[in-house]
């Protein structure tokens, strides 16, 4: 392939795939990165003619250059997300030292961090009008450069910048033992005894698996069926499993993946740590926290530990009652854990006393939400809050797995195209990293034409694919993920912010970025919206509205224990970003050990290791963050409580309402802090009230 047709270099448009070979991003990369540097130093130059840089000078060449980088390397980490393998991964870590270099090359350039001071001076004198987009991009970016080091001198620069591209190897290493180590254990049941209590599904996955590792003769009746550590096979396990000496063997297997061996994290997680608290002293902090906190709403540790806190003490209260309810229903089973409630007891119980308390079987349920079904509900809700139409456009756009799908976004009052997403929706173990996310594909911008690019979205889930002649059939946990990461998509696709730095999530304060995709996981308790969605696969009917109201009532079922389970999580983080040093005696794992006995509503095991597989703070962009989930949970649940005040079912208020959410949290995407666009929609600062409501952990809370 040429380097003229080599489509790594395209940089704008959707990309290609079928054609993004190891060997194309192999000879793409160094070639992409050539031209970005000539182009980088001819930028250089003529800024150091300028006496007075405009903003056309300066932003417009270094975004066109950022862009055909973020465009390239973000296909190349998309696929190494959905199409992993061993010569994708040799490429990426062939490629990614380079890439680091290029950014680190880029973010440290004298001459751009001299004409963007400049450019701040002269707008404080009055001398170059800027609007609040351009100012708040303007600030953003002088600070994103200090804080890459740009201010170091030379010989503390080459070690920042040596720390980076290491920081950058041992994440990708990191992420990548804990795939290897959840693909490398699994379990062959042999005997019909070892699935009872399964569900169905669960069984045919099970047997699925058996075949695709060479036992041709599994069924779902009959097995071998192949337990592995991939949620859509573990998660249910756990739930349904009635062989408690297997649900210790997989809930041990799970909790100390990468923890051992050739996959072991523990000595990456301490070098990352020690790596992190040395770059956020060359640059002037204390610690990684304070790092981190630069691009947050949170202004201190001390103020997120005030929310955890705030949190805790009714959840707290209600996990210690949660868990004896589990433990006396155990004893009046006459289970022996019913004595020594276990933490793979946890799952088992909870479905058992759900099934109790509401008469609710999770597993029971799905039928009830094949995947079409789920979307239709989810277009339908959307329509009527945004006044958008969603429209199926496969086939108009290259994929990367046949089961992608992609679709159209029109805004329904001009009746014109707006945006488009990829939906890539089910597992592939040992192909697809776990978990849903999205993620951008392209960002709107006005192209070198002047004509407005529309934002595309990627949507990944994993979810149980369709087996058979039988759809892929959701849990509600399934169509909760799918309208959470929706929520993300509508963030980046529904922006009218012109400027690419500050549309849809970019400049979104991180402990925001979760606003928008919580908010929408509060219309899966909304009857309408579920209503309009569940109907059963076969027989059309729609679900029970005895169903809908059991549902509803358990939302609040096991609520402590599970933002306990959070708090922990975010706390644990903060004691390692914040306060961990590499010279302490305890080591990071005794670390976050120490928090989960403190906050878990059940201390963890000798093995557990949860630590070596939380991708989130070591692979991914939460270290010194994880809050951040509870910190945007308060904000959506205080904005979805202006629905309610209104009432749901006011339709009227609601598309009022709607598109003031839209015209807000949807549209102004990074432009203002995230603050003062919280308050533009809900006409106040935020409350822990609604939030603490709909968990049930508040008097008067529904349950």
């Amino acid at each position: 392939m040429t380097s003229t047709t080599n489509p790594l270099l395209l940089g704008e448009g959707l990309p290609p795939y079928g054609h993004f070979t190891p060997e194309v991003i192999g000879a793409g990369m160094p070639e992409l990165l050539q031209q970005l540097e000539a182009a980088l130093a001819c930028h250089e130059a003529s800024l150091t003619t300028l006496e007075d840089p405009t903003w056309e000078q300066v932003m417009e060449p270094l975004h066109r250059i950022e862009e055909r980088l973020r465009w390239a390397w973000g296909v190349v980490n998309h696929l190494m997300g959905v199409c992993d393998s061993e010569a994708l991964r040799q490429v990426h870590s062939q490629q990614q030292p380079a890439v680091v270099c290029f950014y680190n090359r880029l973010g440290q350039s004298e001459p751009i961090y001299k004409a963007l001071r400049q450019m701040r001076q002269r707008h404080r004198e009055g001398m170059l009008p800027l609007d609040v987009v351009q100012q708040r991009i303007l600030t953003a970016a002088v600070q994103a450069m200090e804080l890459q080091g740009v201010g170091l001198e030379p010989e503390q620069r080459q070690a920042f910048n040596a720390t980076s591209t290491r920081l950058a190897e041992l994440s990708t290493t990191y992420s990548n033992h804990v795939l290897d180590a959840t693909k490398g254990w699994s379990l062959l049941l042999k005997d019909p005894q070892q699935v009872d209590g399964l569900p169905e599904s669960l069984r045919e996955l099970m047997a699925s698996a058996a075949r695709e590792a060479g036992h041709a003769e599994a069924t779902a009746a009959a097995g071998p069926w192949q337990l592995g550590l991939d949620l859509p096979r573990y998660g249910p396990f756990l739930r349904y499993s009635r062989q408690r000496d297997l649900r210790e063997q997989a809930y041990r297997a799970y909790v100390s993946r990468a923890s051992v061996g050739q996959t072991d994290n523990h000595p990456l997680i301490r070098e990352i740590l020690a790596l992190r608290h040395g770059q956020a002293q060359r640059l002037g902090y204390n610690t990684w926290a304070q790092v981190s906190l630069v691009s947050k709403m949170a202004g201190s540790v001390e103020e997120i530990e005030q929310l955890v806190e705030e949190l805790r003490r009714p959840s707290q209260t209600a996990a210690d009652v949660e868990l004896r309810q589990l433990g006396q229903l155990a004893k009046e089973m006459d289970a022996p854990e019913g004595e020594d409630l276990k933490p793979w007891d946890v799952a088992y119980w909870s479905e058992q006393l759900r099934r109790r308390r509401f008469d609710l079987d999770s597993e029971a349920l799905r039928p009830w939400f094949p995947l079409e079904q789920v979307l239709e509900g989810l277009f339908g809700l959307c329509e009527r809050l945004f006044d958008i139409r969603i429209l199926s456009a496969d086939g108009e756009a290259p994929t990367w797995h046949k089961d992608v799908r992609f679709f159209r976004v029109v805004d329904q009052g001009q009746n014109t195209p707006i945006a488009a997403f990829y939906l890539d929706p089910y597992a592939r173990p040992g192909q697809k990293r776990g978990g849903a996310w999205m993620d951008e594909c392209l960002v709107r911008q006005p192209n070198e034409e002047g004509r407005m690019v529309h934002p595309v979205a990627y949507l990944i889930c994993n979810q149980t694919p369709p087996v058979n002649d039988t759809p892929s059939l959701m849990t509600f946990m399934d169509v909760q993920t799918l309208f959470h990461e929706f929520g993300h998509g509508l963030q980046h696709m529904l922006t009218t912010i012109d400027r690419p730095q500050a549309a849809g999530l970019n400049l979104v304060e991180d402990d925001a970025i979760e606003l928008a995709s919580q908010f929408m996981e509060n219309w899966c308790y909304d009857q309408p919206t579920v209503m309009a969605m569940a109907r059963h696969w076969q027989t059309g009917t729609p679900l029970p509205e005895n169903e809908f109201r059991k549902i509803s009532a358990a939302r609040t079922f096991m609520a402590g224990t599970a933002m306990l389970r959070q708090l922990s999580f975010a706390q644990g983080d903060l004691e390692l970003h914040a306060r961990w040093k590499s010279d302490s005696e305890e080591t990071p794992a005794a670390t976050w050990r120490r928090i989960a006995t403190t906050l878990a509503a059940l201390p963890p095991i000798a093995e557990d290791a949860t630590i070596c597989s939380f991708e989130h703070l070591f692979a991914g962009g939460y270290a010194a963050g994880y809050y951040s989930y509870k910190w945007s949970e308060v904000l959506s649940a205080d904005a979805f409580a202006a629905f309610e005040e209104v009432g749901l079912g006011n339709e009227a208020a609601i598309g009022a309402l709607g598109k003031r959410y839209r015209d807000t949290v949807l549209s102004l995407g990074g432009s203002r802090h995230a603050g003062e666009v919280f308050r533009a929609f809900r006409g106040r600062e935020p409350s822990t009230e609604a939030l603490l409501r709909h968990s049930g952990l508040v008097d008067g809370a529904v349950h």
